[in-house]
């Protein structure tokens, strides 16, 4: 299945009137220039306008490629469990099934950048994340409150990489 299918069933959070990206192919950019090696939003427009005639090998892209502003927002506005979800179920067809010796590495991470910078502001992202060392592929994240909640979030980091996505 192509990725811009799996990403039709996220919800459009965006007014129909004020949209001139289409979700889908919105998120399948963003995907494409991130497993490229791309962290930034920044960077996934400038990625994509570099690779606009491949992209549009497999995508209209009618209105061209959104600015780093517009995806960024549409990040923002999507269900990150709905976005979550989709990309489980492309990346469950890609990637065979895992081996019974594969490794799975289990580690916590704080974001760079995530947090204020008073004490009064938002503190850091923490994520702990199951991680297929042979493949090179994060099979789940679960956010925590603290870096110390690390050993505590396992369990339910563990149930989401086992859960089939649907």
């Amino acid at each position: 299945m192509p990725l811009t299918q799996v990403f039709v069933s996220i919800s459009d959070p965006r007014s129909a009137r004020h949209t001139r990206h289409d979700l889908a192919e919105l998120l399948t950019v963003a995907v494409c220039a991130v497993l490229s090696g791309v962290d930034d939003f920044v960077d996934i427009e400038l990625w994509a306008e570099a690779k606009l005639d491949w992209l549009r090998g497999f995508m209209k892209l009618e209105h061209g490629i959104p600015s780093h502003d517009t995806i960024g927002r549409v990040f923002g506005l999507i269900a990150p469990d709905e976005f979550e979800s989709a990309f489980r179920r492309w990346v469950g067809m890609v990637v065979p099934a895992l081996a019974g010796d594969t490794v799975v590495a289990i580690d916590g991470k704080t974001s760079r950048r995530s947090g204020g910078k008073s004490k009064t502001d938002a503190s850091p992202l923490h994520l702990v994340s199951a991680f297929a060392a042979g493949m090179g592929v994060v099979l789940g994240q679960t956010a925590t409150a603290e870096k110390s909640n690390e050993i505590t979030a396992i369990p339910e980091l563990l149930t989401k990489c086992h859960r089939p996505a649907h």
